[in-house]
């Protein structure tokens, strides 16, 4: 069963370190992120993934594939692969996303080149429109209405504190969907 995407629609891209981790999305339906590099708000309506050097010249740095999120839970990545109960991060954090069905794009997003990012808050809007990254980037007028989106989603009151305006600017470097992304990328198994 197919998920359409709403213009309103909140995506968060991640990284798709691996193929191993696009047949885990495929056939299991959950997607991992690690607990310390995980997003504030990981509560949206849509996956997206962003594919890395990993996946060969024709499919890397471009996102191809989205899924419908279903709920998450904390784990641990021993939890996640029982068969590598010695990894070293065996014993670490790390959210247990179900998904939907992946789905494609009907045109894939390209980084124009080599982009080392983790994770970006947008539309569903932006990520159907997009031709490269930045096209998901979030302008100016619609940033309070995406922060507060995602506020409003936080299972965990203490993670944001509201001060009853809506009508505040937000510093640039402080959310991960607009320009300077992070320059961070969680380890590869």
């Amino acid at each position: 069963m197919t998920s359409t995407i709403d213009p309103t629609s909140l995506v968060l891209v991640g990284i798709l370190p691996s193929a191993r981790d696009l047949e885990i999305a495929r056939l299991l339906g959950w997607y991992r992120i690690p607990l310390r590099f995980a997003p504030k708000v990981i509560d949206v309506d849509f996956l997206a993934f962003y594919q890395t050097a990993a996946f060969g010249d024709e499919h890397r740095w471009r996102i191809e594939y989205f899924a419908e999120m279903l709920g998450h839970e904390l784990t641990t990545r021993g939890e996640l692969f029982k068969d590598e109960p010695d990894h070293p991060r065996a014993r670490e954090e790390y959210f247990k996303i179900q998904i939907g069905q992946v789905q494609s794009l009907q045109h894939p997003i390209l980084a124009d080149k080599w982009r080392r990012l983790t994770f970006i808050y947008t539309t569903g809007e932006h990520l159907l429109k997009a031709k490269n990254i930045h096209d998901l980037a979030i302008r100016e007028e619609e940033r309070g209405l995406i922060w507060k989106a995602l506020r409003d989603r936080s299972s965990n009151a203490a993670q944001y504190v509201s001060r009853g305006e809506d009508n505040f600017k937000i510093d640039p470097d402080l959310l991960p969907f607009i320009e300077g992304w992070f320059e961070l990328e969680y380890p590869k198994d």
